[in-house]
């Protein structure tokens, strides 16, 4: 699609946000609601003019659009709160539910290729001399695996491992504009690295180390990492089976839920992060430090789980 379909058919959107975004003492609930629905769906246009054009005056129009919604949307400390509330009562929890074939699909994708390869490891003497020497696998399960989590100051070592796991997650869901091709490798691969890991503890009969380290973070990590693919995959979908539709309208409609998963994404990996920057690599007894990670895990999945079928029931009985 050129630019000048693009800006035709997205046009009306942009026009209604800039009307409710230049009225913000004035809406009503559920003009807010309209503006953060439109804000959401613009900032997927914005994302979408970056990648596939280079017109400096859609964008910066785009942008100030975006910014100008964000700032009445997130404004006002009041609405701000009830907005972060509806957020994480309803409009993420919804989404959760609505996508979870899509998540159960970025799981699979993550996690077979981690257990195949860790398997594989474990049971071949050629797999595993094929990893790294034996000096060097010696020294990963011995030291270098354990010490990574201790080896900065708690604080600078959680925004280190944060950003670091933003940028894979952004990967698999920016993978999702390649028909979703992109978001499976990125997912594969990761998984990849981590049955590999996993793989040279369980070698050399010593997996509890592992699974200490691992788990106390890693459990809302990975499950980040699996939403951020969802998103990925929920854009391919739209692009490889639009239905009805044309791409773009279809990859319009899938941005909203797409983008709410990535916002959702962030916050997880935040939490993870701070796990990772201080519980895993603590002094704490490991029975603690996994349950800590299990808990905060089985509380998320609760929640989402939970507050998303109810969602889905308010939802449903408003459509009646």
């Amino acid at each position: 699609m050129d630019v000048d379909r693009f800006i035709a058919e997205n046009r009306p959107t942009w026009d209604r946000l800039d009307y409710l975004a230049l009225r913000p003492r004035a809406l009503s609930g559920e003009e807010i609601r309209e503006l953060a629905v439109l804000y959401q769906r613009t900032a997927g246009h914005l994302a979408y003019a970056q990648a596939n054009f280079r017109d400096p005056e859609v964008i910066a129009a785009l942008t100030r659009r975006v910014v100008g919604a964000y700032a009445v949307l997130y404004g006002a400390r009041r609405r701000t709160w009830r907005t972060v509330w509806r957020f994480f009562s309803e409009t993420f929890p919804l989404v959760f539910w609505q996508m979870r074939w899509y998540l159960l699909v970025s799981a699979l994708a993550l996690f077979v290729p981690a257990l195949a390869a860790g398997a594989w490891i474990d049971h071949s003497h050629s797999a595993l001399n094929a990893t790294m020497p034996a000096a060097v696998r010696e020294a990963y399960v011995n030291h270098d695996f354990s010490s990574y989590y201790s080896s900065e100051p708690s604080a600078a070592f959680a925004s280190q491992v944060y950003f670091n796991n933003v940028e894979v997650s952004m990967e698999a869901f920016a993978g999702g504009i390649l028909f979703g091709l992109g978001t499976l490798a990125a997912l594969f691969f990761n998984g990849l690295n981590l049955g590999v890991a996993g793989g040279l503890f369980y070698a050399v009969h010593r997996p509890g180390e592992f699974w200490g380290l691992v788990t106390p973070h890693g459990l809302l990590e990975l499950t980040s990492v699996t939403m951020a693919g969802a998103a990925g995959l929920r854009i391919g979908w739209a692009l490889v089976r639009p239905g009805d539709y044309p791409r773009s309208v279809a990859l319009r409609q899938a941005g909203p839920e797409a983008i709410t998963l990535v916002i959702a994404t962030i916050l997880t990996l935040a939490v993870a992060g701070s796990i990772e920057g201080f519980v895993t690599g603590s002094g704490l007894p490991t029975a603690l430090r996994v349950g800590t990670g299990a808990l905060v895990e089985v509380v998320f999945l609760l929640w989402v789980i939970l507050f998303g079928r109810a969602a889905r029931r308010r939802s449903l009985h408003r459509g009646r």
